[in-house]
């Protein structure tokens, strides 16, 4: 997860990342934290290391993974023996990869 930004050097207006663009870009590599842009004193747009926002994209998909999973479950778990009763003889040949 990307660091908290600290107020006095993550925050800037649009206007100072334009001129200097290489130099936030620097700091937010070096840092890990997220630069917050602002646009007439308002916030207009997050600046993150691009391994960081890997890192929450895939945990926004393994979140919506698991909530998924929940929501088709809802309450009606099986015990494994019953689901093998169940299955047809090609399907215990496919395997499942959570990633």
């Amino acid at each position: 997860m990307p660091r908290s930004p600290k107020l006095s050097r993550d925050i800037q207006p649009l206007s100072e990342f334009r001129a200097s663009t290489a130099k936030f870009v620097r700091q937010v590599q070096e840092t890990g934290r997220p630069l917050v842009l602002t646009q007439h004193g308002r916030r207009a747009a997050v600046l993150l290391d691009i391994s960081e926002y890997e890192k929450l994209v895939e945990r926004s998909e393994l979140v919506e993974d698991i909530r998924t999973a929940k929501h088709s479950w809802n309450g009606r778990g099986r015990r494994s023996r019953d689901c093998q009763e169940d299955r047809p003889q090609e399907a215990s040949k496919v395997i499942v990869r959570w990633s």
